[in-house]
């Protein structure tokens, strides 16, 4: 089992660490939904702690349809996690119709290459799930990060259970979204995940 923990800064990142979290999303206002951290959060996180680091790619708040001057802004965030060896990236781009917006995605991941690659919580805007689970194992995107709909995981069980069951080993799918230490096992016991993420986590 995986425990994924969402932190807002550096020092909650040593915490979690220490707490005993497998992996760190890293992110700054998380009010927000979480945005990219800044260099030197990023720079000390990699340095200092032990356990893989995952940033997030998001220039701002909001929805997840972006601009192309905010995609490039993107991918120079993307160059500077390369540069310092995060784990992997974390982010989520859809179109007007929210479906995964495939060409800006393609961009994303070109510029990615051989980082870990997690499609965030923009997938619970998705009408059809199913169909982008298979867009995204296609593309070799190597997890989604979900609530399974609106609200909390927890008010989604039933729906996480059965992407996770439709994803198999194509891809892992993270419940996360209202998922702390106190729920975690019962979340495990619902849906078979092996990975979890939250705030709370440890």
């Amino acid at each position: 089992m995986v425990k994924e923990c969402c932190v807002g800064s550096y020092i909650e990142a040593k915490q979690a660490y220490k707490n005993g979290a497998d992996r760190i999303e890293l992110c700054d206002n998380l009010l927000e939904g979480g945005t990219t951290p800044s260099y030197g959060t990023i720079k000390n996180a990699v340095s200092n702690i032990s356990i893989p680091i995952n940033v997030i790619i998001r220039p701002r708040g909001g929805n997840f349809i972006y601009s192309d001057e905010e995609i490039e802004i993107m991918l120079d965030d993307i160059k500077i996690c390369k540069d310092l060896k995060v784990n992997g990236i974390v982010y989520g781009v859809l179109n007007n119709e929210n479906k995964i917006d495939v060409e800006k995605l393609k961009i994303i991941m070109a510029a990615a290459s051989d980082l870990k690659q997690t499609f965030h919580m923009a997938f619970d805007e998705i009408e059809n799930k199913k169909e982008a689970i298979d867009l995204l194992v296609s593309l070799k995107v190597d997890s989604i990060l979900t609530k399974g709909g609106k609200n909390s995981a927890l008010e989604n069980l039933q729906c996480l259970q059965n992407l996770i069951a439709y994803a198999q080993d194509k891809i892992i799918i993270i419940p996360g979204g209202g998922v702390n230490k106190d729920n975690l096992v019962h979340v495990i016991k619902e849906t078979g995940a092996k990975e979890v993420h939250g705030s709370k986590i440890v």
